[in-house]
């Protein structure tokens, strides 16, 4: 497990994360199909928090895409670096998330993002942000559809819908199991939207979430549970 402490750069106001955000999302790239699905390797990272404490745990977890069988995983836990906003979580989250994948002994290849990455009220969430930052293709799967709308697509897995913003679709509701509640997938950086659908299909096997993100999910929370007595004792 690894230690992160904030940069000393790291934006402290909402003004000065907008500002990074206005910089780095010239940089996203999208007209790029990304890996093709069930190819190589890919990554969920997830957080989990304990906000009494001020700790955060990030963790990594890399798949055979292929297989889905386990390849790698890491951890790293810090001080939350930012105070909640809504639109700004990713200044909360990115540098345990980047320590953790950095602590990895492979390269993650594609990465599942537990969140929104064109589907944000400024286009550039948790998964294109990380995206641009790596360099990594990266999508975003959220529960959610956040502050967007969307028909309910038809019952059978694999039907989709736009999730919309006004006229400007920014990314898709997906049904992953018949019946059951869609995701929400969008694009971060260097993956269509019709390519990260596939993928998140391809990890979706037998429950409603990418095993990507149930994997990380899990090792985050925990990381949490041994990290944060430690860290409050500091």
């Amino acid at each position: 497990m690894t230690t992160v402490r904030t940069p000393a750069d790291w934006p402290v106001t909402e003004e000065e994360a907008r500002a990074v955000q206005d910089t780095l999302r010239e940089r996203v790239v999208l007209d790029e199909p990304g890996p093709p699905p069930g190819t190589g390797r890919v990554t969920g990272v997830d957080v989990a928090y304990d906000d009494e404490r001020d700790v955060v745990a990030a963790a990594a977890v890399v798949l055979d895409a292929a297989t889905l069988d386990v390849v790698a995983e890491s951890t790293a836990v810090g001080r939350i670096s930012f105070p909640y906003v809504p639109g700004l979580l990713a200044f909360r989250e990115l540098p345990t998330v980047l320590a953790a994948l950095e602590a990895l002994p492979c390269e993650p290849g594609l990465v599942v993002c537990d969140g929104y990455g064109l589907a944000h009220p400024r286009r550039f969430g948790l998964a294109g942000h990380l995206g641009v930052l790596t360099g990594l293709p990266a999508i975003g799967v959220a529960k959610n559809p956040f502050t967007f709308t969307y028909d309910e697509p038809a019952a059978p897995r694999g039907s989709t819908s736009p999730l919309l913003s006004g006229p400007e679709e920014v990314g898709r509701a997906l049904r992953t199991r018949d019946g059951v509640k869609p995701v929400f997938v969008s694009v971060g950086h260097r993956v269509s939207l019709d390519n990260a659908c596939a993928h998140t299909l391809a990890l979706t096997p037998a429950y409603r979430l990418p095993e990507t993100t149930r994997g990380a999910d899990a090792l985050c929370r925990r990381a949490l549970r041994e990290a944060a007595p430690a860290l409050t004792r500091e």
